[in-house]
């Protein structure tokens, strides 16, 4: 498998890397592993972040949530690992042309953001656990999640 030059993350596969006790831990962080051992970029954006912080401190996600304090002392772990993409005017303007171009609804708004915000910054690969939500955007980004990797 060649890797792109730049990949985002998803905020599923961040979860799974950094909370251990989450299903599915070691195939994410396999699949994590392998994109940074092919010398990939990693970038995550502010609503990966929002997202991430959102699930680790619910008690829907974990058994024991993380506490806010937790939670945020896991983010600013992640400026060494990740490049940030800031949400600018440019991002909401690809966002709207992707709302236009492509039949999305409710919470699949958060989907096309994060498309918007790869496209915007020349981000052409997308790690996640939910290819089936974001395939509709596979002519514009290349999905991959753990699935794809083989060992």
């Amino acid at each position: 498998m060649m890797m792109a030059a730049r990949v985002f993350v998803d905020t599923n596969i961040l979860l799974r890397v950094v909370l251990s006790e989450m299903s599915q831990h070691a195939q994410a962080d396999a699949l994590l592993k392998r994109v940074i051992s092919e010398g990939a970029e990693l970038w995550i954006s502010g609503q990966v972040i929002r997202e991430f912080v959102v699930q680790a401190t619910h008690p829907r996600t974990l058994n024991v949530p993380l506490t806010i304090r937790q939670a945020v002392y896991e983010v600013l772990a992640f400026d060494g690992l990740f490049h940030i993409a800031d949400e600018t005017s440019a991002v909401r303007s690809q966002l709207l042309e992707l709302l236009l171009e492509y039949p999305t609804l409710g919470k699949q708004v958060h989907d096309a953001n994060l498309v918007a915000t790869m496209l915007v910054y020349g981000i052409d690969t997308l790690l996640t656990m939910n290819v089936a939500d974001l395939k509709r955007f596979a002519d514009k980004i290349t999905l991959l999640s753990p699935l794809d990797i083989s060992n």
